[in-house]
């Protein structure tokens, strides 16, 4: 596939390392001359200096040619006039906008309806809209949060087919009743809930589970199962760990306040933020949250609030560095849990398990979402995991048992590739644990964990379907 990515930060940058390991013809645009030189030493791609905005820009970079456009530069503005010249000037056929404004994600629909009329009505020969997918960072991220918070004891809570499956990662503990399990045994630690184990990670090294494998201290351990189930099967693994009831934010931006708006009726909330005119208008737009002006990172003001007493501290600033010193010292005052918004993602395998519970990459949680709409076969959705080297999907089977490789046969009998499990089965409203015996039917939503990112070319030819079926 031919990618032009229009933006060299940290999304555009592992974008494109991600889709030029998997053979795509990738092009990145950017005005940083420097960095450009840097990716391009570094990654197997083009890239093209200029102004992402200008058609001539566009044009010399190859958005004529290209089978999708991405515009995840750092202005919204930047992104949705490529787009729109993208599609009236070149007719690329797939366009998508990384927009953070939540006032253009409020109005995308009234903004583009104008001319998707246009287009039916006077451009027959064109279908497509200027744009085609918005991704806004900060509500994949703020619904990511509130997944963990909601989740007490999950390193990760990823969801599939409409919310109805999650998949919940959590660490192996001295003292858990994981440790020392073998697989084939966790039903008697877990009566009358289904779930599987589909991935463990031990000291970054995935191992392919197997009834016989034992789970040991320190293990990151993937459950997957029916989301009405897994608090249940939760409260068995983590011995009920208790709910979290007091929450604090540090960082009144987008993020911070879309999180505290989410919840403030549910939690008790303390958000602090060291602008003044900021955490004014924050305190005017937040009824139910305790707003406070100041640095989290002030010792002082944390011991006053009684930090001891807070069940999650949850760093959302801009700055990598503030955030993991607040969490620290947070951790270090009393806070039980604390988590991290880190955007270099080189710092998150460094600082996650140790003092900071759980590091969040707002540039992964982006690639996932992007993703979705890049992979061949009929992919639904897509969770880039372990910084990219591992996937969970969701895909559909369509066809019949001659011209799929997956409709009407077992999952035991399913030639998978080394390190991919099905974890899962969605057949209309009815969620199906991924077991050997279980039989494949088309349409069936099936959930796929890929261990190793350079077989899903293979896993994502599992799910298309021959001419036999034509």
């Amino acid at each position: 596939m031919k990618i032009v990515i229009l933006g060299a930060g940290q999304v555009g940058a592992n974008l494109a390392a991600t889709l030029a390991d998997e053979s795509n013809d990738v092009t990145l645009v950017d005005t940083n001359a420097a960095r450009l030189l840097e990716l391009q030493n570094k990654y197997d791609i083009r890239t093209f200096r200029g102004l992402a905005s200008l058609p001539k820009t566009l044009r010399e970079a190859g958005v004529d040619a290209a089978d999708m456009l991405i515009a995840v530069t750092n202005q919204d503005e930047t992104n949705m006039v490529a787009c729109q010249i993208a599609w009236t000037l070149f007719h690329t056929p797939n366009k998508i906008a990384r927009i953070r404004n939540s006032d253009f994600q409020k109005h995308a629909e009234q903004l583009f309806y104008d001319t998707r009329k246009l287009v039916n009505s006077e451009l027959p020969g064109i279908t497509g809209l200027p744009i085609d997918v918005l991704i806004s960072p900060e509500l994949l991220v703020t619904q990511y949060v509130q997944r963990l918070v909601d989740n007490p004891g999950s390193l990760q809570v990823l969801e599939f087919a409409d919310g109805k499956v999650q998949m919940i990662a959590v660490r192996a503990k001295p003292g858990s009743i994981l440790v020392g399990q073998q697989l084939r045994y966790l039903r008697q630690v877990i009566p009358n809930q289904d779930a599987r184990v589909v991935a463990i990670f031990r000291k970054h090294r995935s191992i392919i589970p197997h009834g016989d494998t034992e789970i040991e201290i320190d293990d990151e351990v993937f459950f997957l199962a029916d989301r009405a189930n897994m608090r249940t099967i939760m409260n068995e693994l983590r011995r009920l760990e208790a709910p979290y009831r007091k929450l604090m934010i540090a960082g009144g931006g987008n993020i911070g306040y879309r999180l505290a708006k989410l919840m403030q009726y549910r939690y008790h909330v303390k958000l602090v933020e060291h602008n003044e005119e900021r955490a004014q208008w924050l305190g005017d737009h937040l009824p139910n949250t305790l707003v406070l002006k100041g640095h989290a990172s002030d010792q002082d003001l944390l011991i006053n609030e009684n930090i001891e007493d807070i069940d999650v501290f949850i760093a959302l600033t801009n700055d990598d560095e503030a955030n993991i010193m607040s969490s620290l010292l947070a951790k270090r005052l009393g806070a039980h849990k604390v988590m991290c918004l880190i955007n270099n993602s080189a710092y998150v395998d460094l600082v996650q398990g140790g003092d900071i519970d759980v590091a969040i990459s707002p540039s992964q949680a982006t690639i996932g979402s992007l993703l979705t709409h890049i992979r061949r076969g009929d992919v639904v959705s897509v969770h880039s995991l372990r910084r990219g080297a591992a996937e969970a999907m969701e895909a559909i089977a369509h066809g019949d048992p001659r011209s799929s490789k997956v409709v009407g046969r077992a999952i035991g009998s399913i030639d998978l590739p080394s390190g991919t499990t099905i974890g899962a089965v969605v057949r209309g409203d009815q969620v199906l644990v991924g077991h050997d015996d279980l039989v494949i039917e088309t349409n069936d939503h099936v959930i796929l964990f890929v261990a190793n990112k350079k077989h899903l070319r293979d896993v994502e030819r599992l799910f298309q379907v021959g001419f036999t079926f034509f």
